[in-house]
């Protein structure tokens, strides 16, 4: 992974917001805590529509379900489709604006297309690991993401 793709990855974190309990969309029982890291810079993506009901939909059901393993699968589904969202608004857009010319957009497309493939990959397995309690806390660590 080159330096500056390692740096925006380590300085994705969001800064988590208080919602008011008239506006907030979690169950009461699953309620967030700010983090050590509330204070701390943050950089913060925009997706689709469509994604956010996908994903706050799917982060509804693993929660719910009786057994969170059995939603591994769609959970690493929408994890790879959120990292892919996150590297084109990170990457590929500012490039496109800079209009570095047909070539270097070109390679960085297709630089970036083998990066999702081995990031997907890693992503797949280590969700297709992960017990209960686990992945409830990586759905709480997207529900911090998305506030």
């Amino acid at each position: 992974m080159s330096l500056a793709l390692s740096r925006i990855m380590t300085n994705m974190a969001t800064r988590p917001k208080r919602l008011s309990p008239s506006k907030g969309t979690q169950s009461p029982e699953r309620r967030l805590e700010p983090s050590a890291s509330a204070s701390k810079p943050f950089l913060r993506f925009y997706h689709s529509e469509a994604l956010r009901k996908k994903t706050l939909s799917l982060l509804s059901a693993v929660e719910r379900a009786p057994d969170a393993t059995t939603r591994r699968d769609a959970l690493a589904d929408i994890v790879v489709e959120l990292t892919k969202s996150g590297l084109d608004h990170y990457f590929m857009e500012p490039l496109k604006l800079a209009k570095p010319g047909f070539m270097v957009e070109q390679s960085a497309n297709l630089g970036m297309l083998g990066v999702q493939q081995v990031m997907a990959s890693v992503i797949r397995q280590v969700i297709g690991r992960m017990d209960s309690p686990q992945l409830l806390s990586v759905c709480g660590s997207i529900r911090k993401f998305m506030l």
